[in-house]
């Protein structure tokens, strides 16, 4: 499971607003939303968002293993 926990983190942490990226670097909002519902979002976003606050894809996301199963097609 993908969490986005860690970039509000970061954004706290950087005393950078979600206001200050939609207004400030035309962030958005859509993606914004998307992080807070924890959907999807694309490579080239997570590439921004470590350009713009100066840091790592782990300051943006976590990766949290879930009970899977692999069905033989997979392997």
């Amino acid at each position: 499971m993908i969490s986005y926990e860690p970039f509000f983190d970061t954004l706290k942490r950087k005393h950078i607003t979600t206001y200050y990226l939609v207004n400030h670097y035309g962030f958005s909002k859509g993606t914004l939303d998307s992080l807070r519902q924890g959907r999807n979002i694309n490579i080239s976003t997570l590439d921004y968002l470590c350009q713009l606050l100066e840091c790592r894809p782990e300051d943006i996301i976590r990766y949290t293993p879930e009970n899977c199963k692999i069905t033989p097609e997979q392997e």
